[in-house]
């Protein structure tokens, strides 16, 4: 498999659990060598994934490519790399795969329940007074698929926050992991079938319930709300830059973006912590005073302090529009290098 910036993973080759991760990698460098590196120059690439994908560690974020530009410039395309320096190369920095790929694999092999009957068992619509015991009395997990600009605002408390409007499935096995875990969910009116049938792409069958009306009805039951801290990259740069206050100490900035991403152009003294892994780091984010977390665009790092407030760390602030939105400020970034140089 090749990407733009990177080749596929060697470690995901479920039916080869007798093989090392350097066999795998010898093998995919034998198919690289022998398929792909032969054809033409002019021949185009359309990346199955992306930039922030956990199916490689450099891709980029472009969609179209060709071979004759990843040749020139992909790190495991190098025509004089050895077999040997390509296993240590791709091999190199990669974070190991996330954990509900083996569920997966285990529920293809076995069999599952036929997508109607999730969809019709998923589709219980539930009065905030219903809900709310069920999240009391259950182990289920308050699911917001909503967008972040509305989870912000006001929510369940406890909910994490995985938007339908981002890489949603993908991001619900990397974080929830046990796919017989309950869910209980607060949607959008009218994408309820979409939000349980993208959840079934990825195994997690076990809706038990839906917030019939969504925040708005648990608004008007009473109910308590929660909110996010949120604040504008420019606002941020004012904390951040010379001239500040003296007095005012320099803010703990956690950037949730993958390595890849990080390494390839960062916020100067940011802490990159990728959210992918984020469960392993809770300890490391202050219990006091105000710390601020960023992504790329602003989606994957209102997942984050959904996690760490279900957690009961409430003074994370989200910087809105993310990495993106921080290099339009005059905050000090690190020379940009590009991902398919990396190795």
């Amino acid at each position: 498999t090749v990407f733009l910036g990177d080749v596929g993973r060697p470690d995901l080759a479920q039916k080869a659990d007798d093989m090392t991760q350097e066999e795998l990698a010898g093998m995919l460098f034998d198919s690289i060598r022998e398929k792909i590196m032969p054809l033409n120059d002019d021949v185009i690439i359309y990346p199955g994934h992306g930039a922030g994908s956990a199916c490689g560690k450099n891709m980029s974020k472009e969609t179209v490519g060709t071979i004759g530009h990843e040749k020139a410039n992909n790190y495991a395309l190098r025509a004089d790399m050895t077999r040997d320096e390509f296993i240590t190369e791709v091999l190199d920095g990669l974070l190991p795969p996330l954990e509900y790929f083996g569920f997966n694999v285990q529920m293809n092999k076995q069999g599952y329940i036929s997508i109607d009957e999730v969809i019709k068992s998923g589709t219980n619509l539930m009065s905030p007074d219903a809900f709310e015991i069920a999240a009391n009395d259950t182990e289920a997990i308050i699911l917001d698929v909503r967008h972040q600009t509305e989870f912000v605002q006001g929510f369940v408390p406890r909910s994490i926050f995985i938007g339908l409007a981002g890489g949603f499935a993908p991001w619900v096995g990397a974080l929830l992991v046990d796919v017989k875990q309950p869910l209980l969910l607060v949607v959008e009116k009218g994408l309820e079938k979409e939000a349980i049938v993208r959840l079934s792409r990825v195994g997690f069958d076990n809706v038990i319930g839906i917030l019939d009306g969504g925040l708005k009805s648990w608004k008007a039951a009473g109910k308590e709300i929660d909110t996010i801290d949120t604040i504008e990259a420019i606002d941020l740069a004012k904390l951040v830059e010379p001239g500040n206050d003296n007095n005012v100490p320099t803010p703990t900035i956690f950037d949730v973006r993958k390595p890849g991403e990080f390494t390839s152009e960062h916020l100067e003294n940011a802490k990159s912590t990728p959210l992918d892994y984020l469960k392993n780091h809770i300890s490391e984010f202050p219990s006091e005073g105000d710390f601020y977390i960023h992504c790329a665009g602003g989606y994957r790092s209102v997942i984050a302090n959904s996690i760490l407030k279900s957690k009961g760390i409430h003074n994370g602030i989200d910087v809105l529009g993310g990495y993106s939105a921080i290099t339009k400020t005059d905050l000090t970034v690190t020379d940009y290098v590009c991902p398919s140089t990396l190795k």
